[in-house]
Parts: structure tokens; C-alpha cells; sequence
């Protein structure tokens, strides 16, 4: 059974300056560009069974500039919509709400398509996600690589370890990197985390 490769997109302006973005359709940086060239050898060599990208600009110039041929743009793999959060810092939130978490206290509703998510409205999209990874690798023909975004990452590798969605919070996860979820003795397991050029 093949592995399932998760690769963060480079870095944009925003995750930069720490903003919340989630639909903001922003480029790569000129760093965010160079992180994504840089992990081309981390992903030549393998054979991939299913190849999936995040529609956003972000994911797929990531993938492009990583080598990734003929990899599907899937929209259950846009990161967590932030709601009326999109744009913001966590320290700018936490001016008006002290403490606030987007693990625990959730988003208020955003514009309108864009409602914002509960770790479980994520961690729901995040199971859809690994049934097609589940039966793509059910298939024994290569591993599966998604290209996406840090929180709803690490809301997936904390379902696909068997844990709720909040625990993604124990997952930090950086621009440009290339992380590994592999099985050992039939259970999942981190093979290799932030891995980097």
C-alpha cells in the first residue's frame, strides 16, 4: 500500500503576515515560488495513483512549479473557510475576543458563500477527502499527493490518525513543505513531517 504525500503551497503575502485566508484567491510570493521549486526532488520518483490540488492559485502554482503533472483540482481541498475572519490575524482577533482559538471558538459568518467552518464542518469534508485516498490506494498502484492548505492539512492528518477534527492543532505545518502519512503494523502513522529541500 502506497503512502498519502501532503505538500502546504509555497508562501503568499498573507500567510507571510499570518491572515487568515481562506477563498482569497492570492499568487506566491517570489519565496513561495523558489519553496515550490525546491520540492520537485522530494517528489519525483514516485508513482502517484491519484494526484489532487486545492483550485486555488496558491495550490496549483505549487504544484506546477513542483513538477506535478496532471494533478486535479478538487474543490473539497480549499482550506477552512475563516468566515468573517478572512483577512484578519489572530492577534487582530483576539483584540476584540482575548483567548479566541479557531480550534475551539470557531469563525463568525463571513460575505455571503461563505459562512465559515467548525472544526467538524472541516473534519466532514476531510473524511470525504480520504475515501477517495482510501480507495485509491486500495488499488496498490502508487501513493496518493494532495497540494492544499495548512489548517484543513492538518484537520486531515488528524482524521486520518483516527482523531477529531480539533486535534489538527497538534499539527503545524509551513509553507513549502512536503509531509508524509504512511501505515506501520496496519495503523496510520507520520512518516515525516515539514520536510523541506
Amino acid at each position: 500500500m502506497g503512502d498519502l504525500i501532503l505538500v502546504r503551497h509555497g508562501e503568499t503575502e498573507w500567510s507571510l503576515t499570518g491572515r487568515h485566508t481562506s477563498w482569497t484567491d492570492l499568487p506566491l510570493t517570489r519565496h513561495g515560488e523558489e519553496q515550490a521549486k525546491s520540492l520537485a526532488p522530494l517528489l519525483s520518483g514516485r508513482t502517484y495513483a491519484l494526484a489532487l490540488t486545492s483550485p486555488l492559485t496558491r495550490a496549483l502554482r505549487t504544484a506546477g512549479l513542483a513538477g506535478l503533472s496532471g494533478a486535479v483540482p478538487d474543490p473539497e481541498l480549499h482550506e477552512w473557510d475563516y468566515g468573517g475572519y478572512e483577512g484578519i490575524t489572530t492577534r487582530e482577533i483576539q483584540l476584540t475576543r482575548p483567548g479566541w482559538d479557531l480550534w475551539t471558538d470557531g469563525v463568525p459568518p463571513g460575505p455571503d458563500g461563505h459562512p465559515g467552518e467548525s472544526p467538524a464542518q472541516a473534519g466532514r469534508r476531510a473524511d470525504r477527502v480520504l475515501s477517495r485516498v482510501d480507495a485509491a490506494l486500495a488499488r496498490d498502484t502508487g501513493d496518493v499527493l494532495l497540494v492544499a492548505h495548512a489548517h484543513f492539512l492538518r484537520v486531515l492528518t488528524a482524521r486520518r490518525l483516527g482523531l477529531p477534527p480539533a486535534e489538527g492543532r497538534l499539527f503545524q505545518l509551513a509553507t513549502g513543505t512536503v509531509s508524509r502519512l504512511s501505515t506501520e503494523h496496519g495503523r496510520p502513522v507520520i512518516a515525516e513531517w515539514n520536510r523541506t529541500a
